[in-house]
């Protein structure tokens, strides 16, 4: 009875998803921002049910629900285009870009020497109205201008600035596009998104059934909705550095450093947050996994710098001044007791002391807690408003079975669906409320009487 419920959850989870795909999104200039959350939080919730049911089934059925349903939900999530984010758009046009020989870094989408790469799905001609204006039609499609001054009408956002993505990410958009050229549409990431995931499911209960770990929780990483929506739906090229991160983890954990640190390179190269995994993995990996890691980032920079030079960079710098991060308008809950500049100084103060702490704290036979609390705790510092940067937390709530971090890509995406600065400020202090108490529980009653220790000894006698 408790498996056919499980599997009903997971089938109307995968109905709930593809309804989402289909009938919700962000571009609608009348979206209904109330459904949004309704629907996405009916996901959570049947995710959460299907978790806590599953965690009373034993046997080889845990298994075979488990990629199952990620298969399910997961396909479920392919039909249809992006609803939150473009930025999938972005990947396609750099790997068509690649596969012509040109380098992303060199020019940018605007550009009037790349007009005869431009696919019609991603470059729509404009239309002209009755009183002879050209206009670009479509909800995802962005008005903007080429480098000779003409009307261009694009899929892409920031169309006016080279790509920002590392070479890795570049490696990749590249390899689907030259598998499947330049016609097809948004199904390639897609589905590159979904066999991504299913590997990391795969990965995940292989390395925790050698470990003794309880296979049952890699569910939370299975069946998330954040995965199905943003590494499958939206195809975030962050999906690629999580399964990368993954096997490093268990690489380094085994003392296989030298493979372990190959690994978070690449890892890195995608996106430059896997970098948060590091820390935990320190006094194991020490020397060589870091010489490693560089090493293998180094080189996938190599084709690229000799074709680009310092134009390798992109964008970079200038998203981090966009996203709020130099001045400090971007941390929600930071900059409440330091406004301004100073914001980034105190966040960057109190991840260096998380970092610190992870380092000597954490079991380098399973670095996965050390790492949830690097990844999440920096993500609630910095409290980014683009959920998908959640995806690399989530391995390692599987791993450690720590179900209340995921309070954090919870905010997150109610950030990304209802722009709020007061229900993000609000969302994020649940989040941090909620992990603090649960955490102190699991630690036992005598630990808050030690950590007040200390304190206890400097008052007067």
């Amino acid at each position: 009875m408790r498996i056919s419920i499980i599997v009903a959850l997971l089938l109307l989870s995968a109905a709930l998803t593809a309804f989402s795909v289909i009938a919700l999104d962000l571009f609608e200039p009348d979206r209904d921002e109330v459904q949004l959350v309704l629907v996405t939080s009916a996901l959570w919730l049947l995710f959460g049910l299907a978790w806590w049911l599953l965690r009373r089934v034993k046997g080889t059925a845990v298994v075979a629900l488990i990629l199952a349903g990620s298969a399910v939900i997961g396909g479920a999530a392919m039909a249809g285009p992006p609803n939150t984010s473009t930025d999938s758009a972005r990947y396609a046009w750099d790997g068509i870009v690649q596969n012509a020989g040109i380098s992303p870094y060199a020019f940018t989408p605007a550009d009037a020497r790349l007009d005869s790469l431009r696919p019609d799905w991603l470059f729509p001609a404009p239309e002209t109205t009755a009183a002879g204006t050209e206009v670009c039609v479509g909800e995802r499609i962005n008005r903007a201008r080429t480098t000779d001054g003409d009307v261009l009408c694009s899929a892409l956002n920031r169309t006016a600035v080279p790509t920002i993505y590392p070479p890795a990410s570049e490696i990749f958009f590249a390899s689907v596009r030259f598998l499947t050229g330049p016609g097809p549409a948004y199904w390639p990431l897609q589905l590159s998104g979904l066999l991504l995931s299913l590997g990391t499911t795969v990965v995940l209960l292989v390395g925790m059934r050698r470990r003794g770990l309880d296979e049952r929780n890699a569910a939370l990483w299975a069946w998330c909705p954040l995965v199905a929506t943003e590494a499958i739906t939206n195809s975030h090229v962050d999906m690629l550095g999580v399964i990368f991160v993954v096997a490093a983890v268990f690489l380094v954990s085994s003392k296989k450093v030298w493979r372990g640190g190959v690994m978070l390179g690449i890892a890195i190269g995608t996106k430059l947050i896997p970098v948060l995994a590091a820390p935990a993995l320190l006094r194991r990996g020490g020397w060589r996994m870091v010489t490693a890691s560089v090493l293998s980032f180094a080189l996938l920079y190599v084709p690229y710098v000799i074709a680009t030079g310092i134009g390798v960079l992109g964008y970079l710098p200038g998203y981090l001044s966009e996203e709020g991060y130099q001045d400090g308008s971007r941390f929600a809950l930071v900059s409440l007791v330091a406004p301004g500049a100073s914001a980034s100084i105190v966040a960057g103060l109190i991840l260096v002391i998380v970092a610190v702490l992870v380092i000597i704290k954490t079991d380098q036979n399973q670095p996965w807690l050390g790492q949830l609390v690097m990844i999440g705790a920096t993500l609630l510092v910095l409290s980014p408003r683009y959920p998908w940067y959640a995806l690399l937390l989530l391995p390692f709530v599987a791993l450690s079975g720590r179900w209340e971090w995921l309070l954090v890509p919870m905010a997150l995406t109610l950030r990304l669906l209802v722009p709020s600065v007061q229900l993000t400020r609000a969302s994020i202090a649940v989040a941090v409320i909620v992990i603090t108490v649960v955490s102190l529980r699991r630690a036992g009653p005598g630990v808050v009487k030690r950590m007040l220790r200390p304190l206890r000894r400097l008052r007067p006698a």
